[in-house]
């Protein structure tokens, strides 16, 4: 009998522009960070609480929330997202 797997949807957020070579990582609820500066780093951590605070204040889970809530909540908090993709993904 074949095993279930239970996928979760997740941020994943990759900081490329560590100089220090200190390897930074953070994991919390929905979302996973890794590299960058420690500014970076603190920039992606910012964004990460921020978006779990706006789909908690639509009392919804990151699995629940359609393409268009997705950009709607990243253009809220100023998330960056490639144009390209964006144009793609929000019709």
């Amino acid at each position: 009998m074949a095993r279930e797997k239970n996928w979760r949807k997740i941020l994943l957020g990759l900081g490329l522009d560590n100089k220090d070579e200190h390897k930074r990582f953070t994991k919390g609820f929905n979302f996973y960070l890794i590299g960058g500066s420690e500014d970076t780093h603190k920039t992606m951590q910012e964004k990460s609480i921020k978006f779990n605070e706006c789909l908690k204040k639509r009392r919804k889970t990151l699995d629940e929330i359609n393409n268009k809530e997705f950009y709607e909540i990243a253009d809220k908090i100023g998330l960056q997202i490639p144009d390209e993709k964006n144009k793609k993904l929000k019709s």
